[in-house]
């Protein structure tokens, strides 16, 4: 496995790649969970979301980057981070395996990549969110282990 800087031919990848890995929190545990009003009005339209959101993940004008891992069968996963130096901080905006290449240590490869990148930007902390359901469970494991220590955060929704 090979990790490598962004290139504009990889947005079409990187987005089938994101809607792929993220369609069954979104299909499968957030739309039963929180019915169908909740669901239309928060993520309805999660794909186009992540269409626009990923189109905008490398911007180096704004600090933000991207790193690929790339297998002999193609793209493995990705990371995007921005970093905000007067602020010594970074953030992982998101991170996405494919589902053949989970458990081969691509996203902790990512992730450390990304950290890497961060601390030469000036960067001494990194911050990386997810979710508490199962979905998100192996992306906790994966934080902890590369030492990221999380916080209790609850959000609610409630359908008016």
């Amino acid at each position: 496995m090979r990790i490598r800087a962004f290139v504009p031919s990889d947005l079409a990848s990187l987005t089938e790649l994101t809607i792929e890995t993220f369609r069954p929190f979104y299909e499968e545990a957030f739309r039963p969970l929180m019915g169908e009003v909740v669901f239309a009005i928060q993520h309805g339209n999660w794909r186009d979301d992540y269409r626009q959101q990923v189109a905008g993940l490398y911007a180096p004008e704004h600090h933000a980057y991207v790193a690929v891992a790339e297998g002999e069968d193609g793209i493995a996963g990705y990371v995007a981070w921005s970093v905000d130096p007067d602020r010594r901080h970074g953030r992982v905006v998101i991170l996405a395996v494919s589902s053949q290449h989970r458990r081969r240590h691509v996203g902790t490869t990512l992730c450390e990549h990304a950290f890497e990148q961060m601390r030469l930007l000036g960067a001494e902390i990194v911050e990386i969110g997810t979710g508490g359901d199962s979905f998100h469970a192996p992306a906790r494991a994966l934080y902890e282990q590369l030492g990221c220590t999380p916080i209790p955060v609850a959000v609610y929704f409630r359908q008016l």
